[in-house]
């Protein structure tokens, strides 16, 4: 099987099912379509191709970034809504995903089960992209690999994540162990990254060096980051909860008196923000503030895999 046929088998479901050298060359790829957009050079790798994006969850960023990445490419997205497929009610996964294959080139799920994504991915013969399930948030992690890297070198920093250990923690933790950069986790016990996360992380660490580290203490966390990163501590799905996770994370706000333990770090959050939650207004609107270039990269991330996935 060529390098072609098997990036298409595997699709783009982990970060961690690509390797150290693939994520980079990804990153590169994504720095450059950045530059040629911001010259308003077009690139049109994708003509003729077409993704069809399936959306359970509402979205802003995850939408407007892959339709757009595939006009700029030369591509087109068709939007599919739940009750418009009916999966699991009028079809079967793998129902759909054997008629999508006949049709399109790409599949981008965004759903609340992360088994669902995977039966998509095994039964289809196109590439399928996780667009954000419960579990990963792959391209996100993409987006932030560019982020950080405007910056800093990545496999030279240290990431400090706070909150909820939720599908942005496990793409990041994950991200970290195959590129093998240092993450400090300040979460509480009770909503830390899942066990299998974390096993799958450590082994990924003993190969690339990562440093995988967790506290519950907030300001301990943060002590000597590059990057402070958080997310929303009530995450779509879970608002009947929100009143007691306002009082779970309340110590892991990011705040300017936090940042006090790390004067030269910057601030990221993958939005949407619960402003006064999890982030105040002073530090999300501030100058360290990273979130609307994180917003901006999805794009281009996005479009190095499309491309390397479709083209």
């Amino acid at each position: 099987m060529d390098k072609a046929s098997q990036d298409q088998h595997r699709g783009f479901i982990s970060v961690a099912d690509w390797s150290a050298d693939e994520l980079l060359e990804l990153l590169a790829r994504a720095r450059h379509l950045k530059q040629l957009h911001r010259r308003g050079e077009s690139v049109q790798s994708l003509r003729g191709r077409t993704l069809a994006m399936y959306f359970e969850k509402p979205s802003l960023r995850t939408h407007v970034t892959f339709e757009a990445g595939m006009t700029q490419l030369g591509g087109h997205a068709i939007l599919l809504r739940p009750e418009q497929v009916g999966i699991g009610t009028r079809e079967s996964p793998e129902d759909v995903a054997r008629a999508l294959s006949r049709w399109v080139h790409g599949i981008m799920a965004r759903t609340f089960s992360h088994s669902l994504v995977e039966q998509l991915a095994r039964a289809a013969s196109i590439p399928v992209i996780n667009g954000l399930t419960d579990y990963l948030h792959p391209c996100q992690a993409m987006a932030d690999l560019l982020t950080m890297s405007e910056k800093k070198d990545p496999q030279q920093s240290t990431l400090a994540y706070l909150g909820d250990g939720n599908n942005v923690a496990h793409s990041l933790v994950l991200l970290a162990a195959v590129l093998g950069f240092r993450v400090q986790l300040g979460t509480p016990a009770s909503h830390t990254i899942a066990p299998r996360i974390r096993e799958q992380a450590e082994k990924l660490a003993k190969t690339s060096g990562a440093e995988i580290v967790w506290t519950e203490d907030a300001r301990e966390a943060v002590t000597g980051a590059d990057f402070v990163y958080t997310d929303s501590w009530t995450s779509m799905g879970q608002e009947d909860e929100a009143e007691l996770r306002r009082e779970i994370f309340a110590s892991y706000q990011v705040n300017t008196g936090l940042l006090e333990s790390c004067p030269e770090a910057w601030v990221m959050h993958c939005m949407p923000a619960h402003r006064g939650e999890e982030i105040t207004d002073e530090v999300l609107d501030g100058p360290r503030s990273l979130v609307y270039d994180q917003a901006e990269n999805r794009l281009h991330a996005q479009k190095a895999i499309l491309e390397r996935l479709m083209g």
